[in-house]
């Protein structure tokens, strides 16, 4: 038998989740993004799940997209941090991606390339995130262009990242709709075009309505979990997709003033009784997580004590009827949130899901 520690990848969960991307902006044509394994999900079966539904897919780089059409996914690739280098606008050309462009030399590579077929082309405009895309003052002169060169298809689509629509109570999404609008708005007033736009990532389609425009953009959301630290009624409906789960490997019993792990960090102030998993580190658990951090043994919430290791953990069982050998343990899934224990750790669960390395098997279920 095989190291019992996996992740189970609920597909028909994913499904919804996107289904409900789709209802929330329901005049958009809505791009899962399957960047990063697909948030530590698996880029190929998530692509191949939403592949009948999806008019185009998301990653960071054209290494992801070839994956992709390796795999066999025939949509549309946009690769959100452009091209690495000139010659890779060639390749996108060739195999139907779609190219961000964020700065002048993106825009050069493709204004001067010798290419077979136009390229598809999404223009990154900075509105407050500062980290990529055109100033706006520069957007509409980069848009003329990408616009009048053959080497680009029509239409443009201008596009922009929110940096606080997880908060729900900060005004920087607003401002950095307002600032989108005058700089598509100048575009359109320079070309007579109608200029196809892109702002919602997750939360933007979840609990922005007003950032809804023609191409949505959810990610995290897709694998079931919330952006926000609150509740949110339509995030409340998500289902997690992941279930990293694991099994009891060995049982011991300890005094009290006894301790376990390394760094002996924790100290039992009782007789105890002690669980080993069979999950570290190195399956992307973290090495931070506290002791107390929640973790579901035969479904009932114990702690973690003592230190996370490469391979194993330890966890508190006393206060548990029954427990043995072989017993199923989830450390995060539908019944405990991965944010939960993101809190615990003081990280994310983008964070956690996106660090479980190929040493943990994917099970795909429905």
């Amino acid at each position: 038998m095989s190291r019992p520690t996996v992740a189970v990848i609920d597909l028909k969960a994913l499904r919804a989740n996107f289904a409900l991307a789709q209802s929330l902006t329901p005049g958009a044509s809505t791009i899962p993004m399957v960047k990063a394994n697909a948030y530590g999900h698996g880029m190929i079966e998530v692509s191949r799940a939403l592949s009948e539904s999806a008019p185009a897919f998301g990653v960071a780089s054209i290494d992801e997209a070839l994956v992709l059409r390796e795999a066999g996914i025939k949509q549309p690739i946009l690769l959100l941090e452009g091209t690495f280098s000139c010659d890779e606008v060639g390749v996108a050309a060739d195999n139907n991606f779609i190219l961000m462009v964020e700065n002048s030399a993106q825009k050069d590579a493709i204004l001067n390339a010798s290419i077979s077929r136009p390229v598809s082309v999404w223009l990154g405009i900075d509105t407050g995130m500062h980290r990529l895309g055109f100033e706006p003052h520069e957007a509409t002169q980069a848009y003329l262009a990408l616009s009048n060169t053959d080497n680009v298809a029509k239409p443009i689509v201008a596009a922009s990242h929110f940096a606080c629509a997880d908060d729900l109570g900060s005004s920087a999404t607003e401002r950095q709709v307002v600032i989108f609008d005058q700089c598509t708005a100048s575009m359109a007033d320079a070309t007579n075009d109608v200029i196809a736009k892109s702002l919602g990532n997750s939360a933007a389609i979840l609990a922005w309505p007003k950032t809804h425009r023609d191409w949505q953009r959810p990610g995290y959301m897709l694998y079931g979990n919330s952006p926000f630290s609150e509740g949110q009624e339509n995030a409340n409906k998500l289902q997690p997709v992941m279930s990293l789960q694991s099994a009891v490997i060995s049982i011991r019993r300890i005094a009290s003033g006894e301790s376990v792990g390394y760094t002996a960090n924790w100290t039992a102030d009782r007789n105890s009784i002690i669980a080993t998993i069979t999950v570290g580190y190195g399956d992307g658990y973290p090495r931070q997580a506290p002791n107390g951090t929640p973790v579901l043994v035969n479904g009932v919430r114990c702690p973690l004590v003592g230190r996370v290791s490469m391979d194993m953990i330890t966890v508190d069982v006393t206060d548990l009827d029954l427990v043995s050998i072989g017993d199923k343990v989830i450390l995060w899934g539908p019944e405990l949130p991965v944010n939960e224990i993101a809190e615990h750790c003081n990280t994310i669960g983008y964070e956690l899901l996106t660090r479980i390395p190929s040493r943990v098997p994917r099970i795909y279920s429905n």
